[in-house]
């Protein structure tokens, strides 16, 4: 017989630590190797902890919605090679899954003057920390009330802050839970937004929607970045006719030998990879009054989930990739992406991001930065439009592909001319495409 401890694993630069959302197995519960026994989740993604062998689960450290750090234990997992061996590890694990009813059952029955439980999670599933839990105990404060509090947090916890915030200004309004006037609501950055509560919806015929974990980090993202970076957005129409028709020529082709279907974004990739090489002065991010430089490109694409949420997977060292490995690559995150399957390093890392806003029919839009990064593209869906075409014996009408591309820049770094330069050699690379090209 052996134990082996199941740690939480390194998941990338930056992230220390990880919520347990859900055990997927129960203490006493037969695993085969790989099997997932929980999941957990930081501020970038949800992910599974596999079995790193077959054996019984013994014994969890933590429980659902605890938050251990990066190589902390929070299960033991026990190996038998013999029955006998197996029954007692079994007989041990049913033991410590009873033991906190055991302990439960012998505490003295709270009187009446003891305020209600309170919940470790809101209606929403946000865990509520012990520390929040003593205070609402002790301030009388229902679950409901505390369903009501927008939590400054990692993923909307509820903080000292603001359950103390909360108690200041319910005394102060005389117990009224929504004001009708804006309401400052923290973020994590440090600064507030103002929130208006509506009052005219209730009694209406509407439905309350809970944004999930990811649409709250999302949220949070997108406000940070606007507060933090002036944005301003760039647009120039490319003309992408050589490009479309080589693609229609080739794709059957790519898909039999390379086994990978060939779509329009490792060309985008390919392009703004060029380009970034030659204006490394987008390819930076700000700290303070200093400007960091990334001596390597690594692109972020933007990637709808079947949820409505967004992620970005990122491409890796795309300057020391081809056509084909980009394509590999950007097949294969999108996939994983969809399906819930990206590890935590795969969404970070990025200096440059690119969002694709033809896939849904816009032909533009004025995309927010996605931090730390300086800029962000986005591609607009390719039109059939009347353009007018130059040639050596003069000027004609002609029916071609056309694109928007629009590049949102961080204005304390990227000037306009710059910003502009950058979105001119895209355009470029995409139109002087190398319709000879074979692959």
């Amino acid at each position: 017989m052996a134990k082996i401890e199941i740690l939480i694993p390194a998941m990338g630069e930056g992230i220390t630590e990880a919520t347990i959302t859900q055990f997927l197995k129960k203490v006493g519960d037969f695993v085969e190797e790989e099997d997932s026994i929980m999941e957990i989740a930081t501020d970038k993604v949800d992910s599974e902890i596999p079995a790193p062998q077959s054996g019984t689960i013994v014994k969890f450290l933590f429980n659902e919605g605890d938050t251990p750090q990066v190589g902390d234990v929070v299960a033991i997992l026990a190996t038998a090679g013999e029955d006998t061996e197996t029954e007692k590890i079994e007989e041990s694990a049913k033991l410590e899954e009873a033991k906190p009813q055991i302990e439960t059952s012998l505490k003295p029955v709270p009187s009446d003057s003891v305020a209600p439980q309170i919940s470790n999670k809101t209606e929403s599933g946000t865990f509520i920390s012990p520390l929040v839990r003593t205070i609402a105990v002790a301030e009388n404060i229902t679950t409901d009330e505390l369903n009501q509090i927008q939590g400054s947090g990692e993923a909307g916890r509820i903080t000292k802050k603001d359950i103390l915030e909360y108690l200041e200004n319910k005394k102060s309004q005389a117990g009224k839970l929504i004001s009708a006037e804006p309401i400052a609501t923290p973020i994590s950055s440090g600064s507030s937004v103002a929130v208006t509560a509506h009052k005219s919806y209730e009694g209406e015929n509407v439905e309350i929607i809970e944004m999930d974990r990811m649409r709250k980090l999302i949220a949070q993202y997108m406000l940070n970045s606007k507060q933090v970076s002036p944005h301003v957005t760039s647009f120039i129409d490319v003309d992408v006719t050589g490009l479309v028709h080589w693609r229609n020529k080739v794709k059957d082709e790519f898909l039999k030998k390379e086994n990978q279907k060939l779509t329009f974004t490792p060309i985008f990739v390919e392009a703004v990879t060029s380009a970034l090489k030659d204006y490394p002065m987008v390819n930076v991010s700000v700290d303070g009054d200093r400007i960091i430089r990334k001596k390597y490109i690594n692109i972020g694409m933007a990637t709808a989930l079947p949820s409505g949420n967004l992620i970005v997977p990122v491409i890796k060292a795309t300057d020391e990739l081809n056509l084909i490995g980009i394509t590999t690559k950007v097949n294969d995150l999108a996939g994983r992406a969809r399906n819930n399957k990206l590890q935590p390093d795969e969404i970070k890392g990025s200096t440059f991001t690119i969002t694709n806003l033809g896939a849904f029919g816009s032909t533009t839009g004025t995309p927010i930065i996605n931090q730390p990064e300086v800029a962000i593209l986005a591609v607009g869906a390719i039109k059939k439009k009347p353009a007018v075409i130059e040639t050596p014996h003069g000027d004609t009408i002609g029916i071609r592909h056309i694109m928007v591309l629009s590049l949102s820049y961080d204005h304390r770094v990227v000037d306009g001319a710059l910003g502009g330069m950058f979105l001119k050699r895209i355009a470029e690379n995409l139109e002087n495409f190398d319709t000879k090209r074979t692959i």
